[in-house]
């Protein structure tokens, strides 16, 4: 009587985890990105603990959404998963402006990204 389930996003053995206004422009997102990409979960997830970047810790929380999504509500095994895509999107832009000689402004840009993470399980 209630609403019909939504049609999945992904395949069968497939999970994936969406975050949306992560406070750092796309193109510093999508060095982290590049850095998981086609890596084990496992292995990601260490390289990400370790790494010197602030927006890791972001990438590493959102990781583990993914792979919770895997194993509690499509049932794959954690130990076999393997991140396939580490999409990185635009989001909002904070506009702001500072005072600049002669009377003048500059504007100052405080730019949002939204990261998607599929994680993927292969076969044995």
């Amino acid at each position: 009587m209630g609403q019909k389930a939504n049609a999945r996003r992904v395949e069968k053995n497939e999970a994936r985890s969406f975050v949306k206004y992560i406070r750092t422009s796309p193109q510093k997102l999508n060095l982290v990105a590049q850095m998981i990409r086609g890596k084990k979960a496992e292995t990601a997830m260490i390289d990400l603990e370790f790494s010197q970047k602030r927006v890791a810790q972001d990438v590493r929380k959102a990781l583990q959404s993914a792979i919770a999504n895997a194993e509690n509500n499509h049932g794959l095994d954690i130990d076999r998963l393997v991140v396939s895509e580490a999409t990185v999107g635009k989001s909002i832009v904070m506009r702001r402006f500072r005072a600049r000689a002669r009377g003048r402004a500059a504007r100052i840009e405080k730019k949002f990204s939204n990261l998607t993470l599929v994680v993927k399980e292969q076969e044995a």
